[in-house]
């Protein structure tokens, strides 16, 4: 199960890489957080997490990166913007639970 966590959190980032950032959210701040950081955030704490276990610093801050993408989703009102985070929040989300798995 482990295993298959890590290929699809593999298999996001790829898919990540390949769909192109929402023009309209560079420079953009919703609900205090700017967009283009919460993307490089999320890809480089799931860079993170296939590589090893983060420390707990990176890992309090995955939970952090997490909790921000939860309160922006709802007030993101452009639809390619929000499938867009959508994925960037599931992404971290995966992340998060494969972090969980290692403490097991």
């Amino acid at each position: 199960m482990f295993e298959e966590k890590l290929d699809a959190l593999s298999q996001m980032m790829a898919e990540h890489m390949t769909t192109p950032f929402p023009p309209s959210f560079r420079g953009l701040d919703i609900e205090g957080q700017e967009m283009v950081l919460l993307d490089a955030d999320a890809y480089g704490y799931a860079s993170g997490v296939l590589k090893g276990p983060l420390n707990e610093q990176r890992r309090a801050g995955l939970m952090r990166l997490t909790a921000a993408l939860e309160k922006v989703l709802p007030a993101i009102d452009d639809e390619y913007g929000a499938k867009y985070y959508t994925h960037v929040r599931d992404m971290a989300v995966l992340a998060a639970e494969i972090e969980t798995l290692r403490d097991k």
